[in-house]
This record gives C-alpha cells, sequence and structure tokens, in this order.
C-alpha cells in the first residue's frame, strides 16, 4: 500500500518537482492514499464519486472552459489542487508571474499570522514626560507613539484626552509629541498612482486619516486642558510614565482587510511585518520576511516580488503556483488558518463575495480572496468539492478590459469545481 505524501514546505526540490510540476494541463493523476482533509467532509448527493472520477469531469470542462473567447484576447493563470488526494487537478500558465491585485493581500497576512501569530495586537501608546504637580500641571509633553492600527477611531482619541484629565492634569507645560518611528515616513506605496484615493501610510491615524497629533491638541482643549507648547513629532525618551494604550486584534483588521479588500488595513499589516524586522519599518523589510515564507514552501523566492501589502502596486508580482502554496501552507498551520479561513469572503454570503456564485452550490462554500485593479481579475481560497475533498485554487485574469468579465470567469471555474 503507499503512504500518503508529506507536507509540500517538508520536500526537496527535486521532489517537489516530482509532484506538483510532473502534471500536464488538464491531466489528474492519484499518487497516494486519501489523507484526511484539512476540514470535515461534507456530504453531497454524488459524494460516492472517487477523487479521479471527479477530477476527470472537472479537467473536461475546464477544457471548454479554456475556449472561452475571453481568453484570446486576455492572460490566464490558474491552479487548482486536491489537499486530499494532495495532487494537482488543473493547471494553466500556474508559473506565470501576473500580478495579484488584492489577492496580494494572501501573502501579506499569511505572512502576518506565520511571523507575529493569531495573538498579535497593535497597540497604541500616550504616555508624559516630566512630572505632574499638586496643581495638576504637568512639567514636560505628552508623547502619541502609533503601531499604524487602522481601526483607531474619534471615540478612542476621546478616551485617551479622558485618560489625560483622569490622571488629574489640567495643564501640559509642553508639546504634544507624535511619535511615528514604528515606519519610515513614506505616506504612498511604490508605484501608487498618484490621482488614485490611496490611504495615507501613517504610523498615527485617527478615523484613517494623519491628524493623531493635532485633534488630540484640539481635544484637550474642548475638555479644558491648557497646552502651552505646540504639536510636533519626535521619539519617545526614556523614562516616560503610561497614560494610556489602546490594543487592537489583528482579527479585527483581518475581517476589514480580508472580507472588504480595504488596503489600509492591508498596508498597515504589511508594516507590522516590516516594523518585525526592526524599526523603522520599510516595504523592503516586509518584503525580505515574506520572500523568507516563499522560501520555506520550496519556492525560488527571487521569481516574486512585493512592493506592497495590499496589491495596489504595479510592481507586485505572483504566480498561481505561490498563491496555492501559501494556501496550503496557511492549511497545514491551524494557528494560521484558525484566523485566514474565517475571515475570507464567502460567495453568496459576506464581503467582496456577498453577490458572486448565489444560487449554485459554490454558494457557502466557495471562502476566497478576491482582487481587482485596471486589467486585473483574481480569486484564489479554499472549497470542498461534491465528493468531500478539499480543494484550494488561484484564478488571475490579465489584461482584461472589464474586471466583471474576469469575475464571471471565474464564478464559471469555481461553480464546476463545486459540482
Amino acid at each position: 500500500m503507499m503512504t500518503a505524501l508529506p507536507a509540500m514546505a517538508q520536500l526537496t526540490e527535486e521532489e517537489l518537482d516530482r509532484y506538483t510540476n510532473g502534471y500536464n494541463s488538464g491531466s489528474y493523476e492519484s499518487e497516494v492514499e486519501v489523507i484526511d482533509p484539512v476540514t470535515p467532509v461534507v456530504e453531497e448527493e454524488d459524494n460516492t464519486m472517487s477523487g479521479s472520477d471527479w477530477a476527470r469531469r472537472v479537467s473536461n470542462g475546464l477544457d471548454r472552459l479554456m475556449q472561452s473567447e475571453l481568453l484570446k484576447t486576455t492572460q490566464l493563470g490558474l491552479l487548482v489542487y486536491d489537499m486530499t488526494e494532495q495532487a494537482v487537478v488543473y493547471r494553466h500558465n500556474d508559473h506565470h508571474r501576473m500580478r495579484p491585485a488584492s489577492t496580494m493581500k494572501l501573502v501579506t497576512s499569511i505572512t502576518a499570522l506565520d511571523m507575529l501569530g493569531g495573538d498579535y495586537q497593535y497597540r497604541t501608546y500616550l504616555y508624559h514626560n516630566g512630572h505632574v504637580d499638586d496643581e495638576g500641571t504637568l512639567h514636560g509633553s505628552l508623547y502619541c507613539a502609533g503601531s499604524m492600527d487602522p481601526t483607531f477611531s474619534a471615540d478612542d482619541l476621546a478616551d485617551f484626552a479622558n485618560a489625560v484629565r483622569n490622571a488629574g492634569i489640567r495643564r501640559i507645560e509642553g508639546n504634544i509629541v507624535a511619535d511615528k518611528s514604528m515606519k519610515d515616513d513614506l505616506l504612498t506605496g511604490s508605484g501608487w498612482s498618484w490621482d488614485d484615493d490611496n490611504p495615507k501610510l501613517s504610523p498615527l491615524l485617527v478615523d484613517k486619516k494623519d491628524n493623531f497629533a493635532e485633534r488630540l491638541f484640539q481635544m484637550l482643549r474642548q475638555k479644558d486642558i491648557t497646552v502651552t507648547g505646540s504639536v510636533t513629532s519626535g521619539r519617545t525618551p526614556q523614562g516616560v510614565t503610561q497614560i494610556a494604550v489602546h490594543r487592537t486584534s489583528i482579527d479585527k483588521v483581518l475581517d476589514r482587510m480580508m472580507k472588504n479588500s480595504d488596503n489600509l488595513y492591508a498596508e498597515s499589516m504589511f508594516y507590522q511585518i516590516a516594523a518585525g524586522e526592526g524599526k523603522p519599518g520599510t516595504a523592503k523589510k516586509a518584503a525580505t520576511a515574506m520572500k523568507r515564507v516563499v522560501s520555506r514552501l520550496g519556492l525560488p523566492a527571487e521569481r516574486y516580488n512585493f512592493a506592497d501589502g495590499s496589491g495596489l502596486s504595479p510592481y507586485d508580482y505572483v504566480t498561481p503556483e505561490l498563491l496555492v502554496r501559501l494556501l496550503r501552507y496557511a492549511a497545514d498551520k491551524h494557528d494560521i488558518y484558525s484566523h485566514l479561513y474565517h475571515n475570507l469572503p464567502i460567495a453568496g454570503v459576506d464581503g467582496t463575495l456577498k453577490n458572486r456564485m448565489k444560487d449554485t452550490r459554490a454558494q457557502g462554500n466557495v471562502h476566497a480572496k478576491t482582487g481587482t485593479v485596471t486589467g486585473v481579475s483574481s480569486l484564489a481560497g479554499y472549497l470542498t468539492a461534491s465528493n468531500g475533498h478539499k480543494i484550494v485554487f488561484a484564478i488571475i485574469n490579465q489584461g482584461v478590459a472589464k474586471a466583471s468579465d474576469g469575475r464571471e470567469f471565474q464564478n464559471e471555474v469555481c461553480e464546476l469545481l463545486c459540482r
């Protein structure tokens, strides 16, 4: 009896070539015993269909989709992998480098969860130096130290102002200092279009705007706290006293980042990765951490380019193979998968997939990240086939004149895989 293959991240390069690159487009061969799927088997009407029977049917259907008019004038990268059988079901240009659009957020989130852990918290601090006298005068300054928390709101800022008052401070003989040393001073990503409504990449944000210290200054005055100095920037010195700290879980950021494809939330996570490599965080440091994960997958890291965390940059380049490998890597690690999977949009249910694949077997089944930038439409994620096998897939449509054409093609692929 043949035994199940080891996890792909543990295979040698020669074994990787044998088991992932030795299949022709549209072909399927099962070389191993069926292993336990990542999630419990879902019972469907035709769950007695063998893996090879299902795959042949899917392969034939995808062959027909390859004749689509859309593909005569555009590029397609596609990879479908059966995690239960540990085998490629179908591939088409899966090694071709393409722009990921917002499926880049998969690279960002999986790297962050792998590096920082699912219990990671964003923290924004408020400190003071000097001393507070008996009359409530702070002989020193306030320091706001940011971690690029995209969820920080006006209500949270009001809590900071209240904390100052609760500390007995009624007058500040000093400045309001914004400590933005968590990252570099670039406010936009590499290659971002100047005429787009891009987020500001600042470590100190309130309601997504880069005016934290200025608004705190105004709010303190509204609470009858006098500030004699001004708003300035600088680093928090040693020996300060903490007044308040605001914490946000990585899950709260993941939810909006993935479900709503929020670019600022993705960039904030990108810079958590970067700062983990050493402050100030830079895009280069984040890319270095991402490429370490790629290397653990057994793929050549130099083949890819990661310029930002959201996929807005035209300098981001991935392959369908990389996206599938990352999704498989996540599925094999509970600490990643338990946070990633439930935050992915669900077909016909929520997020950016809420209005897609309704009234089909894909509804409620496909959990995947969408992606759209000019000329590119993409989709990558998980689904359960009718025979109960867990499937991971990546689809990139590049050169599309209308994103809706790419989405329609992706819907057809997913509906076929779910039948």
